[in-house]
């Protein structure tokens, strides 16, 4: 037995992350507070990376340390999560062109989708620059990608 926290599964392309709704991600009203769907895509997207092979602390620990910032995310809310709630954030990266990665999301409880996300993120060094993604995260990324996908 092991107590290390997961980093979720794949199926097929998609990652799939269980997440439960604790009392401090609600709002007055026992609903998870909006910001709070942001975290749990964070979440989904952090680990998807790391079960593919290369998370966040390898590309810092890189020659040329890298990391990401959001360029785009449009969020669509369509039902509240409820405290004790038993969620599933699906992430599937679609495509990876230069330092640009699409990556689309949903929030689901129970197979009913709660919230969608599409998400462009770039890849930048430690000075805010945008730099081609390396080769180590190209060869994680690329087979969970769209068929289509250059």
């Amino acid at each position: 037995m092991t107590d290390l926290p997961t980093a979720g599964r794949f199926e097929g392309r998609e990652h799939i992350l269980p997440v439960r709704v604790y009392y401090e991600d609600t709002d007055f009203t026992g609903l998870v507070y909006h910001a709070n769907y942001v975290r749990y895509f964070e979440r989904g997207r952090s680990d998807f990376l790391r079960l593919a092979g290369v998370g966040h602390a390898d590309l810092l620990a890189g020659e040329t340390p890298l990391a990401f910032v959001i360029t785009s995310m449009a969020l669509r809310f369509l039902k509240a999560a409820r405290i004790d709630d038993a969620l599933i954030v699906r992430t599937t990266y679609d495509s990876l062109r230069g330092p640009r990665l699409t990556i689309r999301q949903t929030i689901e409880r129970g197979g009913e989708v709660l919230c969608r996300a599409e998400v462009e993120a770039a890849v930048i060094d430690l000075a805010g620059r945008p730099r081609r993604a390396p080769a180590r995260l190209v060869a994680a990324v690329t087979p969970w990608l769209k068929p289509d996908s250059p």
